[in-house]
């Protein structure tokens, strides 16, 4: 399609990066930009074509960042009004009630690129809504993406008291914005005041301090691995390592376990966790060490504590290509330490969010600590995120979740 009468400047791009957009991927790197046609502003639109003139689709382009220009549209005649962003968020949300069905207190509303926002993250915490905003395009045109969300929503039934920006993260100054978090205003909506919220997940009660939490307060994409770990705890002594707010071991207890020690290197997490075990009435069920699970499990096997379904969730090990290797280590160290802990016929839930710890390196070192604990891994499932974060084919970085359910025999 050759342009005509467009508004906007032009980007010319490789041939690689030609490839990489009819394939799908919706990232085009500062190397593959060889002109630019027009003058064109850091955030705003840019038509992309390739050496030919052809059409290609419009991006935002940003010269601070290596990602120099992603794309929001492959379609010339697309204009990127309110309009837009409301069919683009009124698509998001009719997917996650098709997919989530009426669970929908809590969700991921918006999952970046795999929604057609660029950089955008918006979790639904009851009515709260909290966003990360990691691409200066994106952040230029919040406003009409954060009114459309809540029209939307309303329209549906949802009450939607307030959102909440979390963009304190060092992410943002290599796209040239500044970090901040704090609730945003926008015509219409009453600024909440109260920074924690009570959701409901699998029927599990939790305190979301979602100015403070981890990422946006609460980690939702284990909503249904959590529903599929509970499922193997009734009559079991569980051991749930890393357990941040006590997700895993909240499940697990509410599905029946004999008891659950929930364990976590941070003092305030598993405070939190506590809080939420006496929301649920499970404390009699559950009890909490705050210790570092890589000095914990060594000792462990010599200890009077006994465990037969022992459950890994660690924080991402690498979030770099470069470290890979450090971070096999240290999933071999935790997987080989629990394999040898457990009994014959004992349960393993491991799992890994780091989109560089790919499917195969991991069920690599699987593999290795199996064999080194002089065990076999007999499998009962091999999970993922769950759907309110889908997974996009054409881009690899979406697919970042590895959630294993085993049996040790």
């Amino acid at each position: 399609m050759a342009l005509k009468n467009r508004e906007y400047p032009h980007a010319e791009i490789s041939r690689k990066a030609e490839t990489a957009l009819i394939g799908g991927n919706t990232w085009i790197y500062d190397t593959e930009v060889k002109r630019i046609f027009g003058d064109v502003s850091d955030g705003a639109l840019v038509d992309i074509v390739n050496c030919r003139g052809r059409y290609m689709g419009t991006g935002y382009y940003n010269s601070h960042s290596k990602i120099r220009i992603r794309v929001i549209s492959r379609n010339a005649n697309d204009r990127f009004d309110h309009s837009f962003y409301e069919r683009r968020v009124k698509y998001a949300w009719e997917y996650r009630k098709t997919v989530m069905g009426d669970d929908l207190n809590c969700c991921r509303v918006i999952f970046g690129e795999a929604d057609g926002f660029p950089g955008l993250t918006v979790d639904k915490f009851d009515d709260i809504l909290v966003t990360q905003t990691l691409s200066l395009g994106t952040e230029c045109v919040k406003d009409m993406i954060f009114t459309a969300l809540v029209k939307v929503l309303s329209e549906d039934g949802f009450t939607i008291r307030g959102i909440f920006e979390r963009n304190d993260v060092n992410i943002r100054r290599l796209e040239g914005m500044e970090e901040n978090k704090g609730f945003y205003h926008i015509n219409g909506l009453d600024t909440a005041s109260e920074t924690q919220v009570t959701i409901v997940e699998n029927g599990i009660k939790y305190h979301v301090d979602f100015e403070n939490g981890q990422k946006t307060g609460f980690f939702l994409d284990q909503k249904y691995n959590r529903r599929a770990a509970a499922k193997l705890a009734k009559g079991r002594r569980v051991l749930d390592c890393f357990t941040h707010t006590g997700s895993f071991a909240l499940n697990c207890a509410a599905g029946g376990a004999e008891h659950v020690c929930a364990v976590d290197i941070s003092e305030e997490a598993v405070s939190f966790a506590q809080k939420n075990a006496e929301l649920n009435s499970l404390s009699d069920r559950i009890s909490f060490k705050a210790v570092n699970v890589f000095d914990l499990l060594p000792n462990l096997p010599t200890a009077d504590e006994k465990y037969d379904y022992v459950i890994l969730d660690p924080p991402a090990f690498t979030k770099s290509r470069s470290t890979v290797d450090s971070a096999m280590r240290g999933y071999k160290e935790i997987n080989l330490r629990a394999m040898k802990l457990l009994p014959r016929g004992g349960y393993l839930a491991t799992c890994s969010c780091s989109h560089f710890m790919t499917n195969d390196l991991f069920r690599t070192m699987l593999k290795s600590a199996a064999f080194d604990a002089h065990v076999e891994l007999r499998q009962i499932e091999a999970r993922q995120q769950a759907p309110d974060h889908p997974i996009l084919w054409s881009m690899p970085e979406t697919n970042y979740l590895k959630f294993y359910l085993f049996q040790v025999v």
